[in-house]
C-alpha cells in the first residue's frame, strides 16, 4: 500500500524516465561514496583516531557491515508501510546524523585522552575510557538508516520502469553504484595526504554533506506512487525459518560464506596491512577501487565464456580462483624489497592479489542468486531470494573479527612495538634494513584465507557432486 505522502504524485519523464527514477539513482550515487568512502578506512578510523586495538576495531567493524546485510529486508518491509519518500527522507537523516556523529566525535572525546589526531597520533589515555564506546550508538544511525537505502532505491527502479526500459534502469542504477563506490574510495587517499589521520575524521564530514545533499534532493524532487513488494513481518519471518530448514541452502549459504569472508578482507586487512608493510605513503583506498575495475572490465566477457556452462560450474571456477588471490597477497612479504614496477613489493601484490578477486566475483556474483533461486520451492523464489545474502552477515561477521585477531598476531599495530622496533620498521621502510620480528611472519595473515578459500572451494565441488541428481541448475 502506498503512503499518503506519495499518492499524488506525477510521474514526469526526464529523457524515457521519471523525475523519480533519476533522483534516486543520483542520491543512490551520493550514498554508495559516502559509504564506501567510510567504510574503506573504517579499521583506521576506530584504531588511529578512536584508539580500538585491532580486535576491537574489527569486532565493531564486523557487526556494522553484517547488520547493514541483515537489516534491510525488514527495513524493507517497513518502507512499504510508511512509503518510500518517507522511508528516504528517515534514511539519509539517520545517515547524516551518523556520519555526522563520526566526524564530531574525536572533538567531543578530546578531553578524555585524545591528544591529537594529526599524521601521527598521540593517546594519553582515550584506550582507557568508556567515552570511545560512543562510536557504536553512532554506528547505529548509520547502519540503520543504511539498510533501508537498496530495498526502496531497487524497488523504486522496479516502479518506475516499464518492461521495455526496465535492463536499461537497472544498467543506469548499477553504474551509479559503480561510481559511487570508485568516487568514495578515491577521496580518502587525498585527504590522508593533506591531512594525515585528522583526514580520516574529515572523511565523516564528506559523507555527511554527500547524505545531506541527499536527502534535500529527496525532499525537493522525489515524489512517487512506489511501494515495495508488500511483505509482512510474518512472512518475512516465515521465509527465514523456511530457508533455515532447508539444509541445502543453508551449506550452500556456508560455502559461499567462506568467499565473501576472503573478499571482506579488501576492508577488513587490507589497509593495516599495506600501511603497516609498506609504509604511510601507499594508497590502500586506491588499490581497493582494482576490484570494481576488475569486475567492470571482465563480467561481460566471463559471463559470455561461461553462458553455456550451470551456474555452479561457475561458481566454482571463482571459488578456485580465491586461493590464488590470497597467495598474491601473501608473496608481497616474501619477494625481497626492491621496487616492483614503482611500487613496494608488498603493495604490488596487494593489487595483484585484489585483481584476481575482481576476476573471481565475476565468475561467482551473477551466477549466485540464480543459483540460490533454483533452490527454492516453486513460486517461492522471491521470498527465498530476501535472504540470500545471509552469507555477507556471515561472512562480515566472522571475516572481520578473525582479521582482528590475525593482524594483532602477525602484523600490529606499530605503537604497541618497542621504541627500538617501531625505529627498525621506520629504517626498513626506507629500505635501509630488514623489518623488525613482528612482522616476520606478517603474510601467515593471508596464509589462513589461503586456507578458508580452498576449503570453501573444495566444499562447493562436493556439495555440486552430492546434490548434483536433486539440482535443477544442473
Amino acid at each position: 500500500m502506498s503512503a499518503p505522502d506519495d499518492a499524488a504524485a506525477p510521474r514526469e519523464p526526464v529523457r524515457g524516465f521519471s523525475r523519480a527514477f533519476w533522483t534516486a539513482n543520483v542520491v543512490e550515487l551520493l550514498e554508495r561514496g559516502a559509504w564506501y568512502g567510510v567504510f574503506v578506512a573504517i579499521t583506521l578510523y576506530l584504531s588511529r583516531v578512536l584508539a580500538y586495538s585491532d580486535i576491537e576495531a574489527a569486532t565493531v567493524s564486523g557487526i556494522f557491515s553484517a547488520g547493514l546485510y541483515l537489516l534491510p529486508t525488514f527495513s524493507g518491509a517497513w518502507a512499504d508501510r510508511i512509503g518510500f519518500r518517507r522511508a528516504l527522507l528517515l534514511a539519509f537523516a539517520l545517515l547524516t546524523l551518523g556520519y555526522g556523529g563520526m566526524w564530531l566525535l574525536p572533538t567531543l572525546i578530546e578531553s578524555a585522552g585524545l591528544a591529537h589526531y594529526g599524521r601521527e597520533v598521540e593517546f594519553t589515555g582515550l584506550q582507557h575510557s568508556g567515552t570511545r564506546w560512543l562510536f557504536v550508538p553512532v554506528m547505529m544511525f548509520v547502519m540503520v538508516g543504511g539498510s533501508f537505502i537498496k530495498s526502496v532505491i531497487t524497488g523504486t527502479v522496479a516502479h518506475e520502469t516499464t518492461p521495455s526500459t526496465r535492463a536499461r534502469g537497472y544498467s543506469i542504477f548499477y553504474a551509479m553504484v559503480n561510481i559511487g563506490s570508485f568516487g568514495g574510495k578515491t577521496i580518502v587517499q587525498p585527504l590522508r595526504e593533506q591531512l594525515g589521520n585528522a583526514g580520516l575524521v574529515v572523511l565523516n564530514l564528506y559523507a555527511a554533506g554527500m547524505t545531506a545533499l541527499a536527502l534535500v534532493l529527496v525532499l525537493v524532487f522525489y515524489r512517487s506512487q512506489s511501494h515495495g513488494s508488500g511483505k509482512s513481518m510474518a512472512e518475512i519471518r516465515r521465509a527465514l525459518v523456511a530457508v533455515m530448514s532447508r539444509g541445502r541452502l543453508v551449506v550452500l549459504i556456508l560455502i559461499i560464506t567462506g568467499f565473501w569472508m576472503v573478499q571482506y578482507q579488501l576492508y577488513a586487512s587490507m589497509p593495516k596491512y599495506v600501511l603497516r608493510m609498506a609504509g604511510e605513503d601507499s594508497a590502500p583506498s586506491w588499490y581497493a577501487n582494482v576490484n570494481p575495475a576488475v569486475v567492470v572490465l571482465t563480467v561481460g566477457a566471463v559471463t559470455s565464456l561461461m553462458r553455456g556452462r550451470t551456474a555452479l560450474r561457475s561458481m566454482t571456477v571463482g571459488m578456485f580462483i580465491m586461493p590464488i588471490s590470497a597467495l598474491c597477497m601473501a608473496a608481497g612479504n616474501l619477494v625481497g624489497r626492491d621496487l616492483i614496477a614503482g611500487m613496494q613489493p608488498v603493495a604490488f601484490m596487494m593489487v595483484v592479489g585484489i585483481a584476481f578477486q575482481g576476476l573471481a566475483e565475476s565468475f561467482i556474483s551473477p551466477r549466485y542468486l540464480e543459483y540460490f533461486s533454483l533452490q527454492a520451492p516453486k513460486g517461492e523464489e522471491g521470498l527465498y531470494l530476501g535472504f540470500a545474502h545471509l552469507h555477507s552477515f556471515l561472512a562480515a561477521l566472522l571475516g572481520f573479527v578473525t582479521s582482528g585477531f590475525l593482524l594483532q598476531r602477525y602484523c600490529p599495530d606499530p605503537a604497541t612495538l618497542s621504541p627500538a622496533e617501531q625505529a627498525a620498521r621506520l629504517e626498513a621502510l626506507a629500505g635501509r634494513g630488514e623489518m623488525p620480528a613482528a612482522y616476520a611472519q606478517a603474510h601467515h595473515l593471508w596464509y589462513v584465507f589461503v586456507a578458508v578459500a580452498l576449503v570453501s572451494a573444495i566444499a562447493l565441488v562436493v556439495y555440486g557432486r552430492v546434490g548434483a541428481p536433486r539440482d535443477r541448475a544442473d
